[in-house]
């Protein structure tokens, strides 16, 4: 069984820690929560959503206990990343399916439009894949070569998973309770980021890297989160209707990944038995923390 070497902290991942640090605490509003009845302001929302963001980066703490691991275990964690990032898959096509809001005006139905993004993005993540293979000397966080273009197609989609998601914190935000809403929709979302953050660094973590890139690498993918919040909760009403086909191209760029790519490695890594239980289980336990968190909204 191999073994892959631990890769060197590069010096800017460091930075970036420090930068994320510094945010962290020059950022932060007074008082931390928006006073009851009044509204949020702009240092609220997006204070709100960088928690959500850097809580991303915990998600790779439980692999600082098995850093290194054989190509079989490597397999094992393709197949946990690839059942969690299917059923966050289907949690972005349902939620744009079912989208209904009172300021979505447009004639289209929900449906049509998170499939149109949904298809755009299985185009999208496709057309990229094809551009990545063109280069062989890529190099993503120390990795080379497949390890390298497999690692950074999981951060697009991550990435692009979490626009949307930006969005939905800006527009919770809004409205007569919105200082409440949007504070448990954050909460909400920092803590279904943590299992997104586990699938970023097991991509990248057995593979070689150390914790700090990981963690890095992860709490990036969830940028567009505070980035978005601000000019969704400014501009809530333009951003409303194209929410739906947000959410599907995320949902469908995703899936590609999910099934063509991690699947197909841990396949090859564990075999397809250990494979189907690993990646069903990790989708049940995600579908299991989604309804939980999706109970904790509505009561």
């Amino acid at each position: 069984m191999r073994k892959k070497e631990k890769i060197k902290t590069a010096p800017w991942v460091y930075f970036a820690l420090v930068i994320f640090a510094v945010i962290t605490y020059v950022a932060k509003p007074d008082p931390l929560q928006p006073p009851r009845g009044e509204a949020p302001s702009i240092q609220h929302v997006f204070y709100y959503g960088w928690l959500t963001a850097i809580s991303t980066g915990l998600g790779a703490i439980p692999l600082v206990f098995a850093p290194n691991l054989a190509s079989y275990w490597v397999g094992i964690s393709n197949a946990v990343a690839a059942g969690m990032m299917i059923a966050a898959s289907y949690s972005l096509l349902n939620e744009g399916t079912n989208f209904d809001d009172p300021h979505d005006t447009t004639s289209i139905s929900a449906t049509v439009r998170t499939a149109i993004g949904g298809l755009v993005g299985l185009i999208f993540i496709n057309l990229t894949e094809r551009l990545l293979a063109d280069y062989e000397d890529l190099t993503v966080g120390g990795l080379a070569g497949a390890d390298a273009k497999r690692a950074l197609l999981i951060f697009f989609v991550m990435t692009l998973h979490s626009f949307s998601e930006g969005v939905g914190i800006g527009v919770s935000f809004g409205g007569a309770h919105g200082s409440e809403l949007g504070v448990f929709i954050s909460a909400s979302l920092a803590v279904h980021n943590i299992p997104e953050g586990l699938a970023m660094a097991v991509t990248l973590m057995p593979r070689g890297t150390t914790l700090a890139t990981a963690v890095v690498f992860a709490i990036l993918t969830s940028l567009p989160q505070p980035l978005m919040a601000v000019p969704a909760y400014e501009f809530v009403y333009h951003f409303i209707p194209i929410l739906p086909a947000g959410l599907g191209f995320a949902g469908g760029a995703m899936a590609w990944v999910a099934l063509f790519e991690l699947l197909k490695e841990a396949v090859e890594d564990s075999g397809l038995v250990t494979t189907a239980f690993v990646s069903t289980a990790s989708l049940i336990g995600m579908r299991f923390l989604n309804d939980f968190i999706d109970q904790g909204a509505r009561s």
